[in-house]
């Protein structure tokens, strides 16, 4: 697990100098503490070739896989092909005994020259072989062409930036921002998605000019110009024929692989434990198959908090002695307003998930044990385990009665008293009426939305509106919705939002608070295997009357304690709404109303106001979006005000 930057130009003056790719490598020392490598060719003609690009590679290293011979940038043996990976290959045994076989020569035991050698046999086509999560980088110097790809499911981040005659691109926005003269204008639809969404939907990033390379596809960057290609388009149309009895064996047999493969590693590992199903599951089979392989316990780890609703510490400890796991618990006291400032610096662009500070907790106690971690990240999405999929089902059934629809749908609901409490009853009833005479996809996203559209509205100063372009954040949620078209409403709403939440907000999640200390974090439930199977699945198999994961019950519920799979969903959360009337009380006062943030013109001060007022007389709970305004403007101060930060060389976190 690494990260990696660079560029490719074709103009001289343009061109990256070594003390600039150095500042870009550095930028992302956090993710690779172990070491740091460089590649610099300049612009220039060169036999047999009419003109070489110039080039430059960086990489820092978090040492997982031969710690002694993994040194990055790799080449092949003649230097024409060069490789910066973040991320593992995890079949790359495999891959190395056929290329082997095939002649290759092999100078280091790393997953990463499988890439360097699969690439020159089958260029581009290599990416359907890998089984693994990665961002990469390979200069084909024979082909005068640089190739970007991510791995299927967007576990690892990428971003570039096209000018033309070059190409900018690195791990994450930092590394590009440290290039002098990168301009930083925020994109108004951009920030529309974000307060929509809590993030940032690729292939988009906050600032106009530089995008995310979505998941599933390379780019190749060849004669000035960028062309972008999925190679990895998971059927979500296709309903497979299993009985329960067979799809839980098959299960089984999936995720205990996709598990075993994601033990290798040459240094300590362990894995996340929450005592919820997917966790669980994960250090179930994590822990058979460590019997297997070396006869040892694995390590778990989870945090405990002070307020009692948030704290899965006890659910965690009985699967722990369940599994006889060597268990590691720390109770911390988040310091909302301390921590804050580290999350800005490190997610670099908006992201208002406010798990992330959990998972910011997480990340720094189980690096004190192990580089390496197993996640249960992918179980929700795959087996239909939110909540919300009880509304969707219900929508869907009221769908089938037009006169029902009709009556629910009525405005005349909306004159009833409701009360004030967002979470209360009747307030959720009303959303749940409101939506449901939309559309399947317009009614999903007024149910996940943090602003909704109306509320947005009444937010954005008249100015800002006049800034927006004529597109609908709703186009992210429909696009990937039609993907799945033929499915059921419950199908559809769970892969819709394994392609889109997933990438863009849980696996962004993860990979920033646990790259910020140098941690690996692995999810066996994303291998594509396992993702290409739950999709063909029926929705039958995997949730009925409400009830979802029924084929992770039927396949491991005689392995686990009963309560994982019959007590309610938790989530992983922190007491933001009591935070936001206490700790961050004036904070969020002295920012978010500040004659900084009035003079930006992007939000009517009233408005903000308003959310701020009525949260604090306790009748409404506005911190998702309160927390959202916050770290847009705290974001701003750092990334946008400030220019290049130096928090990387200061950052005790790193």
């Amino acid at each position: 697990m690494c990260g990696i930057t660079g560029a490719i130009w074709t103009d001289p003056e343009l061109a990256l100098d070594g003390a600039t790719l150095r500042r870009m490598t550095d930028q992302l020392a956090h993710r690779g503490p172990d070491d740091a490598g460089y590649y610099a060719s300049d612009f220039r003609a060169r036999e047999p070739y009419e003109s070489l690009p110039g080039v430059g590679l960086g990489h820092r290293r978090l040492s997982v896989i031969d710690i002694a011979g993994g040194h990055q940038p790799l080449a092949n043996e003649d230097e024409t092909v060069w490789v910066v990976l973040n991320g593992e290959i995890y079949n790359y045994p495999a891959l190395r005994h056929r290329l082997e076989g095939s002649g290759h020569k092999f100078r280091t035991h790393t997953d990463t020259e499988t890439i360097v050698h699969l690439y020159e046999d089958e260029g581009v086509d290599c990416f359907q072989h890998f089984n693994g999560m990665f961002a990469l980088a390979i200069w084909d110097q024979r082909r005068r062409r640089l190739v970007l790809a991510r791995d299927r499911l967007g576990k690892k981040p990428l971003v570039y930036r096209d000018e033309g005659k070059r190409i900018l691109f690195g791990s994450e926005l930092k590394s590009i921002l440290a290039v002098p003269g990168v301009p930083r204008e925020i994109d108004p639809a951009a920030l529309d998605e974000y307060l929509t969404y809590q993030y940032v939907p690729h292939p988009n990033t906050i600032f106009r000019g530089i995008h995310k390379l979505p998941p599933g596809h390379y780019a190749i960057w060849e004669d000035g110009k960028l062309t972008l290609t999925p190679y990895w388009t998971p059927d979500f149309n296709t309903q497979q024929h299993w009985t329960a009895a067979s799809a839980a064996e098959r299960l089984r047999e999936l995720m205990y692989d996709a598990v075993k493969i994601r033990l290798r590693s040459d240094v300590p590992l362990g894995a996340f434990l929450s005592g919820g199903v997917d966790s669980s599951i994960t250090c179930l089979l994590a822990q058979q198959a460590l019997k297997e392989l070396s006869g040892e316990r694995l390590k778990t780890f989870t945090i405990g908090f002070p307020v009692k609703e948030f704290d899965e510490s006890g659910y965690a400890a009985r699967v722990a002695k369940h599994l006889d796991t060597d268990h590691h618990t720390l109770e911390v006291q988040p310091d909302a307003v301390s921590i804050l400032s580290k999350l800005v610096w490190h997610y670099d662009e908006p992201f208002a998930d406010s798990s992330a500070i959990p998972t910011w907790y997480l990340s720094e106690l189980t690096r004190r044990h192990v580089t390496v971690a197993l996640s249960g990240d992918g179980g929700d999405e795959l087996f239909a385990g939110y909540p919300r999929y009880r509304a969707v089902s219900l929508a869907a059934a009221i769908d089938r009665l037009p006169l029902l629809r009709r009556l629910i749908a009525s405005p005349l609901w909306h004159k009833l008293p409701t009360g004030k409490r967002d979470r209360s009853f009747w307030r959720r009833a009303l959303r749940f009426s409101t939506a449901v005479g939309n559309t399947p996809q317009r009614r999903y996203l007024e149910w996940i939305a943090i602003f909704r559209e109306t509320q947005r509205a009444a937010l954005y100063s008249d100015e800002f509106v006049a800034r927006l372009p004529n597109s609908d954040p709703l186009a992210f949620i429909t696009r990937n919705w039609n993907r799945a078209k033929s499915r059921d409403a419950v199908s559809a709403a769970s892969l819709t939002d394994l392609v889109t939440y997933l990438p863009c907000d849980l696996m962004t999640k993860v990979d920033i608070a646990a790259m910020a200390h140098g941690l690996e974090a692995r999810c066996p439930f994303l291998d594509y295997r396992v993702v290409e199977f739950a999709a063909g699945l029926p929705c039958s198999l995997k949730f009925r009357r409400g009830q979802g994961k029924l084929l992770l019950r039927q396949a491991f519920g005689h392995e686990l304690p009963a309560e994982v799979f019959s007590r309610a969903k938790m989530g992983f959360g922190v007491p933001l709404s009591k935070w936001f009337r206490d700790e961050l009380r004036s904070m969020t006062r002295d920012v978010l109303l500040s004659s900084t943030a009035r003079d930006r013109g992007y939000f009517r001060p009233s408005a903000v106001e308003s959310l701020i007022t009525e949260h604090e007389s306790g009748n409404y709970d506005h911190s998702p979006r309160l927390w959202s305004l916050l770290f847009f403007e705290l974001w701003q101060r750092e990334w946008v005000d400030q220019g290049v930060s130096t928090h990387a060389m200061t950052s005790s976190s790193t």
